[in-house]
């Protein structure tokens, strides 16, 4: 089950490093259900130096949790994998709860596209992401 999860999680992290990455070079599908709106106007406008940065994260993130899991070459050292683990389930747990207003399983702004996709797939992602987390952590 732990290998399982550790290369759902792994997968799922090079993934979103990937379309971070696309939308870096200028990509822009997907760009209007990835920042919560006020209406029609984005709440924020990443720069693509942001984006980079996130996208660099995600892609860590994945290969921390491959090593985490017993996988691939060792570059992080093995007392962070509890800090780490933990700190990640904890802030993927937290973001699909959300901040009760713009996102989240509890948010109150619904009807645009991004609540929409928030709702039937970012949160609950999030959570699968954050339990997983604390799955691979623990084992």
């Amino acid at each position: 089950m732990v290998e399982l999860l550790t290369w759902f999680v792994g997968t799922v992290s090079f993934l979103l490093s990937g379309v971070h990455v696309y939308w870096v070079s200028g990509g822009r599908k997907g760009l209007r259900i990835a920042v919560p709106t006020a209406g029609e106007e984005p709440l924020f406008r990443p720069s693509k130096s942001a984006t980079g940065v996130v996208a660099v994260l995600l892609a860590a993130m994945g290969w921390f949790v491959f090593q985490l899991g017993g996988y691939g070459q060792p570059i992080f050292p093995e007392w962070l994998f509890l800090y780490v683990g933990w700190g990640l389930a904890i802030l993927f747990i937290l973001r699909a709860i959300g901040d009760f207003r713009w996102l989240g399983f509890f948010k109150s702004n619904k009807g645009t596209p991004f609540a929409e996709w928030d709702s039937v797939l970012f949160s609950p992602l999030c959570l699968l992401l954050g339990v997983s987390l604390i799955l691979i952590t623990v084992a």
